[in-house]
């Protein structure tokens, strides 16, 4: 088990602590809930654990077949809804893979990404569509 410590800053801001390893976080609420938006909101975490989940889990195949992943990125959108409540509606993501893969290797790379525990642990009404670009088309 990890343990994560949070306290309230006020004025919307809130400081972590991860347990193992001392480092720390803030997060702001958005501007468009209230907040200065001068860090990652709460929302922003999820949108940043989805995607550096997805490529880590990438990480891991790619090191057991020994294929080079350097330079791979993902970026990931948020979209929020407001009805019926405030949530995450949509987590659009973009895997870019620089590397020149056979299709059996970025068949692999995808089902690692798709199958991330936070991938996995996310609501099933938040859209999570997926684009991935392998070799010459990720380097555009």
């Amino acid at each position: 088990m990890v343990k994560i410590q949070i306290r309230y800053e006020g004025d919307l801001r809130c400081h972590a602590t991860h347990g193992p390893s001392s480092v720390t976080l803030a997060t702001d609420a958005p501007v468009d809930n209230q907040g200065r938006g001068e860090s990652f909101s709460p929302t922003d975490l999820v949108a940043t654990a989805l995607g550096t989940c997805m490529l880590t889990i990438m990480g891991i195949v790619a090191r057991r077949h020994g294929w080079d992943l350097s330079g791979a990125t993902v970026e990931v959108e948020k979209g929020m809804v407001a009805a019926p409540v405030r949530r995450i509606g949509s987590l659009a993501v973009v895997i870019r893979v620089p590397a020149e893969l056979d299709s059996k290797a970025q068949a692999a790379l995808e089902t690692a990404a798709h199958t991330c525990p936070v991938h996995k642990s996310l609501h099933p009404e938040i859209q999570i569509p997926v684009r991935f670009l392998f070799g010459a088309a990720a380097r555009t």
